[in-house]
């Protein structure tokens, strides 16, 4: 018997339902309410796919609750905007649990995106719960990473023999350019194009978008030669589906 709150975080992968882990499909079915974050009707695809997995791998148990996601301030200071927002969804959290499992006492699962650990800031939101109130146990099953599907899309390694990789984002990467000391950098987040900030000669870059999925889309090649090619075939598939979420390793000294 659970006599506290179970909170489970837990990695699903890039979309594809056959990316869950047998450990993921167990907590999932082991779950008294799974939450569904809504977010807008430019991004009910994402929605679908979490329904989709549930419907197709789970049992039934568990009850099935959506909910609107608080939605991030655009401007202001960007790092007071996020944690605003982390705060906001904390409270969503909490009032949907108080909602739904009278007590406070279960196991509640949400599906994560890729993994946890992988910018995903929903660690950082458990942590702002457990300071909301009630008995609070945390635990992660993680989940195959953008990053990896990336790579195993490709047919290629992530790093060269004992090299190093960084990993950061497209609001880090057009503010500063190529990280210095790095010769892979792995790039997440970008909201369009970031790899323009980067001198092109000698760096080949691995783009790939909707990794795992039906659409799944990938190019590669000297960023100098395909990267008007990455930028109109993003715009596309944004244009068509409403969303999209791609990444991409760059590697610099690849004989380009």
């Amino acid at each position: 018997m659970v006599n506290a709150l179970e909170l489970h975080l837990v990695g699903i992968g890039t979309g594809n339902p056959e990316h869950l882990t047998l450990a993921a499909i167990r907590t999932l079915d082991a779950a008294d309410l799974i939450l569904l974050p809504r977010k807008g009707e430019d991004k009910a695809e994402l929605l679908d796919l979490r329904r989709d997995i549930c419907a197709r791998l789970l049992n039934g148990h568990a009850r099935i609750v959506e909910f609107d996601l608080p939605v991030r301030a655009a401007d202001g200071d960007y790092l007071a905007a996020v944690a605003d927002w982390h705060d906001a969804i904390a409270t969503e959290w909490r009032r949907q649990i108080d909602a739904h499992l009278p007590g406070g006492a279960g196991k509640v699962a949400l599906l994560v995106w890729g993994d946890p650990s992988l910018y995903d800031s929903s660690l950082r939101i458990a942590a702002r719960l457990e300071g909301i109130g009630g008995t609070l146990r945390v635990q992660v099953v993680p989940g195959i990473t953008a990053v990896q599907a990336l790579t195993a899309a490709h047919c290629i390694p992530l790093n060269d023999l004992a090299a190093p990789v960084l990993i950061t984002t497209g609001r880090r990467l057009r503010e500063g350019g190529w990280p210095a000391g790095a010769d892979a950098v792995v790039v997440m987040l970008d909201s369009g194009g970031a790899f323009q900030a980067v001198e092109p000669d000698g760096v080949r870059i691995w783009w790939g978008a909707y990794l795992g999925m039906p659409q799944q889309t990938l190019l590669s090649g000297a960023l100098g030669e395909v990267a008007a090619d990455i930028l109109r075939t993003r715009a596309k598939l944004r244009q068509a589906h409403g969303w999209i979420m791609d990444v991409y390793l760059m590697k610099r000294g690849q004989g380009v």
